[in-house]
């Protein structure tokens, strides 16, 4: 490396965000781009470690320690090509993934980690900036045909490379825009929607095509519907990367109460307003009590958003214990650690509650006025956690408007999973380790074969289910592959 003791010499350093005022008052994303100069500072850090534990903390298998070396150098434009190696969406996972490369990172032993995600976002975003970004084209044609069903992070990265490879690809999305919950989930101050577009407009240009408002396996009535066994029927390969969507539901008393939604009916109309499709949000926060049920980074979605509509409180429920501050003793280093982590959304005001659970919603006229509930003890029970009622912690809590955003419990199944007859394991689709359905025609990948999971994993199956498919469709493949199924071959 470049200076094997930057990381003695220097601090680590984080970008800075703007000030929680201001940044209320508008959707714009909420950290300030970093100095070049400072970044080059903080890729200094990157160690001489000799074995790179952050290689294998990324499921992609970014080359972290050569492009940090290359920042050191100002050698942006190769920094650029060894990023793009092996991620197709830097610009994506350089502001949405937690960062499990940092949390593997040899100078986090006895130092803080280098700021792998910044450096990461900051070369492609230079890269951008300099017109670095260009259409990759195909050598040659196949004439194969693939349909992507799915157009989040996994379908739009496996249909990246497979129109790369000289295949005709088509991306099947059913909403009215691509992007799946990248468009619709991830609230402006995450991400502003220009980030995708801009990488969408390269695709179009390389050769995929995209076919919005298609219900792929759809009900029969719905006037978007695309018939999946037609689909099978007319490409040579389909590739199901629908994701995750079947959402948690909190089935208690009251739960019919109107001003009780899904993170998932909420967050996608604030985006529609930001697109420019809605004048107000049909569901909002602006003066109401609002309780968020769950504590991961959909609940901080839902935070930040409701804090933005001038939300009157806000309370923020985990049934699971806080988490130290520090990295847990049971999750030791390179693994990612258990300790409390709060977003840019936990400073703009919240009350965070945990070891508590939700037992019964109150209304008045039909609408939801305060929720019950009582805290928790979690034990133990052959290696599963339950949650016990502490005695006498019972109460009642104010709340106009509850978002539940407790996660997902797998793919829609009855779509074009269903109508295609594929084998489902424990709310997953199953697959071999060739990427491959209970139907060989049919692959998948991201999270309706994984489960709910990050945003570079569903890249990471994306790059490497499209290798299967090539390999599939031609006989070999130069197309990298980094990860594989973790399920069970099928039988």
């Amino acid at each position: 490396m470049a200076d094997p003791r930057g990381f003695l010499r220097h601090r680590r350093a984080t970008p800075g965000s703007r000030p929680v005022s201001l940044r209320l008052k508008d959707w714009r994303e909420v950290y300030e781009p970093m100095d070049r100069d400072q970044l080059v500072i903080q890729a200094s850090r990157c160690m001489d470690c000799g074995i790179p534990f952050c290689n294998n903390g990324c499921p992609l298998g970014n080359l972290i320690p050569d492009w940090n070396n290359l920042v050191h150098k100002t050698d942006w434009r190769r920094a650029i090509e060894a990023l793009h190696a092996t991620n197709n969406f830097p610009e994506f996972t350089g502001r949405l993934c937690p960062a499990p490369c940092e949390a593997a990172c040899v100078a986090g032993l006895s130092t803080e980690a280098v700021t792998i995600k910044n450096i990461e976002l900051t070369i492609i975003e230079t890269a951008w900036a300099e017109g670095w970004v260009q259409p990759v084209m195909a050598s040659k044609r196949t004439g194969k045909t693939v349909a992507v069903v799915g157009s989040g992070p996994a379908g739009l990265a496996a249909a990246q490379q497979l129109t790369r490879a000289g295949h005709d690809v088509t991306v099947f999305e059913r909403a009215d825009r691509i992007g799946g919950l990248l468009r619709y989930g991830i609230p402006e101050f995450k991400m502003e929607k220009h980030v995708l577009d801009r990488r969408l407009a390269q695709m179009e240009v390389e050769g995929t095509r995209f076919r919005t408002n298609a219900y792929v396996g759809g009900p029969t009535d719905h006037p978007d519907r695309v018939s999946a066994t037609d689909l099978a029927d007319e490409f040579d390969v389909v590739v199901l990367a629908g994701g995750a969507t079947d959402w948690r539901d909190l089935p208690i008393p009251g739960r019919e109460l109107d001003g009780i939604h899904q993170a998932m009916e909420y967050l996608p109309l604030a985006n529609r307003v930001q697109q420019g499709d809605l004048e107000r949000p049909p569901i909002s926060a602006e003066g109401k009590a609002v309780v968020i049920i769950g504590g991961g980074d959909t609940g901080a979605d839902c935070l930040g958003t409701a804090n933005r509509q001038r939300a009157r409180s806000v309370h923020q429920f985990e049934i699971m214990p806080e988490p130290p501050a520090e990295r847990d003793a049971a999750t030791p280093w390179p693994t990612w650690p258990l300790m409390l982590r709060s977003s840019s959304a936990h400073e703009e005001g919240v009350e965070r509650m945990y070891s508590v659970s939700t037992t019964e919603f109150v209304g008045d006229g039909g609408a939801v006025t305060h929720l019950r509930g009582h805290r928790v003890d979690m034990v133990i029970d052959n290696g599963r956690p339950t949650f016990v009622k502490v005695a006498g912690s019972e109460f009642e809590m104010e709340a106009e408007l509850v978002l539940l955003a407790m996660g997902f419990t797998g793919p829609e199944t009855d779509t074009a999973v269903s109508e295609l007859g594929l084998e489902v394991e424990g709310g997953r689709v199953a697959r071999n380790q060739r990427w491959q359905s209970s139907n060989p025609d049919v692959f998948v990948c991201g999270d309706m074969g994984r489960g709910q999971s990050l945003i570079v994993w569903a890249i990471a199956e994306g790059r490497a289910c499209a290798a299967a498919v090539d390999e599939e469709l031609m006989g070999e493949t130069l197309l990298p592959s980094p990860v594989r199924p973790t399920d069970r071959p099928l039988t």
